[in-house]
């Protein structure tokens, strides 16, 4: 089963070309989003990362034209996620599951947490995910909130959105909240339309996710945030993960645990 691999052998299928979102997978260990924006643009995404540290945490950020990172240092930055998008003048212009032939030695590399690290620890408290029960993607939603803009980056704040059992509610809030790193407690609970979401069924990104009974939308800060920002911003050139599809790295996610 996926979460019972290793990261390295994850890491191998996804550069021998699989391509699947990386939820549920290799239980227990960090997963990150990527960024890459070329040198000049660097220490804006450096500033808003710092600005908006819910939705933009920062867990590592390379040398210029570097494709390894401290937290896999086996990994290739360019091959080892499942899907990436490529980005010019702030328009998605491609999705390929290697990036290598357009990676550029100006570029630096922003490592942001990612909320499927706290998913074990939800699983392991008995809160259920409802979109690794059904297999899909998590839902993924622009909102009407702006983040805080630095330099020449601005844009609206990303959220994901898991369905949980109303009662467990305060329980999710509270091992959530124990894991900054990697976005933390929730932003929000439950009416999407205070977050300028209009419809649930109809994610921005990743799948729609059915609700059981009972379940309440709950709503965490997104590492898809900075996307938003690049299109926001007009960024002249810019790789980042494709929502969803994340760089899965050796380090455990009890590392990024506050007890």
């Amino acid at each position: 089963m996926s979460r019972d691999l290793t990261p390295a052998e994850a890491r191998a299928k996804f550069r021998a070309g699989l391509v699947s979102p990386t939820a549920g997978w290799c239980a227990g260990h960090t997963q990150v989003n990527l960024v890459a924006v070329p040198v000049d643009w660097a220490y804006d995404m450096l500033l808003f990362g710092q600005r908006n540290p819910r939705p933009v945490p920062l867990l590592d950020v390379t040398d210029p034209g570097s494709r390894s990172s401290r937290l896999a240092p086996d990994a290739d930055l360019a091959t080892d996620l499942p899907r990436y998008r490529v980005w010019r003048g702030g328009e998605l212009v491609d999705e390929p599951s290697d990036a290598s032939e357009v990676w550029r030695e100006d570029l630096v590399s922003f490592l942001i947490g990612c909320s499927f690290s706290f998913e074990t620890a939800l699983l392991e408290a008995g809160v259920p995910l409802r979109h690794v029960e059904q297999g899909r993607n998590v839902s993924m939603y622009l909102t009407d909130v702006a983040c805080e803009p630095a330099g020449r980056l601005g844009g609206p704040l990303v959220v994901s959105m898991r369905p949980v059992p109303a009662a467990l509610v305060p329980l999710a809030v509270q091992v959530t909240a124990r894991m900054p790193r990697v976005h933390g407690a929730p932003v929000h609970v439950g009416d999407p339309g205070q977050l300028g979401i209009g419809d649930l069924d109809r994610p921005d990104h990743g799948d729609a996710v059915e609700h059981h009974p009972g379940d309440v939308p709950v709503f965490w800060a997104c590492g898809v945030t900075p996307q938003a920002a690049l299109l926001s911003s007009q960024v002249p050139f810019a790789i980042t993960h494709a929502p969803g599809h994340m760089l899965v790295t050796d380090v455990p996610d009890r590392a990024y645990r506050d007890y």
